[in-house]
């Protein structure tokens, strides 16, 4: 009989990374999430996995799985944040993997085989599962989103921190860090960038304020719009009230 290649992805969970580098699977998490907040990385889908180090009766865990080449590039970026001295680990572990999909496989004997066969029923259920879960847990998200992006009318940033539920000066902070935003030299009132003009992200508004002496006085104000704060929301998960 002919060998069977079986095509699929290569993956690796969380809770992998989290036994190759000596951390604690929770650690690891959160510095994924932290990387995905800050869009360093892609927020990578969640299934439940076995922990095959465990004695206890419920070994699985809910973990991220980095799949493909996408996967494996963000993977390494959590390692070397995390555990720089295990990047190389990391890379050998990806190596590994690589090599045995590599290997044609044998239909009969991985059928006499349980614990292969119970691979791949895993990861299949799991590209099963997971992208069905996400979908259903996303759904509310992405209707506000929508509904968001297509009102009307724009908000200062002091509002659409109030609004995405993050402190004011921690949007500011992230608005400036990400190109949003900047102040001239010598400038006190923040300015948008051009790009984010023409992508219909901010506005900048000019308004005039009659002073005490008679004179009138410029103000300069940036203005986040719907499509905006939409976008901001993705990053800073805003829940749907």
């Amino acid at each position: 009989m002919q060998n069977l290649t079986i095509a699929q992805t290569l993956t690796m969970s969380s809770l992998e990374i989290a036994q190759l580098v000596g951390s604690r699977h929770g650690d690891v998490k959160r510095s994924i999430e932290r990387l995905a907040a800050s869009m360093v990385i892609q927020l990578p889908p969640m299934a439940k996995v076995e922990n095959k180090q465990s004695n206890s009766p419920n070994r699985f865990s809910e973990a991220y799985i980095f799949e493909g080449e996408k996967g494996k590039r963000d993977s390494i970026i959590v390692v070397a944040q995390l555990c720089p001295e295990f990047t190389a680990r990391l890379v050998d572990r990806w190596q590994e993997l690589e090599k045995q999909l590599a290997i044609p496989a044998d239909p009969i004997q991985m059928l006499n085989d349980p614990a292969a066969m119970r691979g791949i029923l895993l990861t299949y259920t799991e590209k099963v599962i997971a992208p069905e879960s996400k979908v259903e847990e996303m759904a509310p998200n992405v209707k506000a989103l929508h509904r968001i992006a297509k009102s009307d009318g724009g908000m200062c940033i002091t509002n659409a921190a109030k609004e995405l539920q993050v402190r004011p000066k921690d949007l500011f902070a992230f608005l400036r860090e990400r190109g949003w935003i900047y102040r001239r030299v010598g400038g006190k009132n923040w300015m948008a960038y051009q790009n984010r003009i023409q992508s219909g992200y901010l506005e900048h508004k000019i308004s005039v304020v009659p002073c005490n002496d008679g004179t009138d006085k410029i103000r300069e104000q940036v203005i986040v719009t719907p499509k905006g704060l939409a976008k901001l929301s993705q990053t800073f998960c805003l829940e749907p009230a």
